[in-house]
């Protein structure tokens, strides 16, 4: 994992780490939308940083085990955020996030369902539209 110190440019595409996620998963400030939760655990994966990943986890959807992948060589390359959508306590944030695993470019398309308990929100679950990850 990088140590977060050591990041300028944010992973999700932000200019400055510290300004965008950074404020979330090194500062603790809590996202205000489900765009900037799904930013924010974007980059949390980039970085490998799994604790921020759970905790921002609805608790009924959580599932057990490792969330991130132990993939050798996986690099993550970039994140498309193609809408984002929300009333109330719920929301949607439909991305494609690019990764390279064992030299193959790869894609993830999700359409993400985020609800938001107690002020906060949380990632609960995604489909897959291109008829997988």
């Amino acid at each position: 994992m990088a140590r977060t110190s050591e990041i300028s440019r944010c992973p999700c595409g932000g200019s400055d780490y510290a300004a965008c996620c950074g404020r979330f998963i090194a500062q603790g400030k809590i996202p205000q939308t489900p765009e900037e939760l799904m930013r924010s655990r974007y980059s949390a994966y980039t970085l490998g940083d799994e604790a921020y990943v759970r905790a921002t986890w609805c608790p009924r959807t959580l599932p057990e085990g490792p969330l991130i992948s132990a993939e050798p060589g996986m690099k993550w390359l970039g994140l498309d955020v193609r809408r984002h959508a929300g009333t109330g306590d719920e929301g949607v944030v439909e991305f494609v996030a690019r990764y390279k695993v064992g030299g193959r470019a790869q894609r993830m398309h999700e359409v993400s369902r985020f609800i938001r308990e107690a002020g906060r929100w949380y990632y609960v679950d995604g489909s897959f539209p291109d008829g997988g990850a």
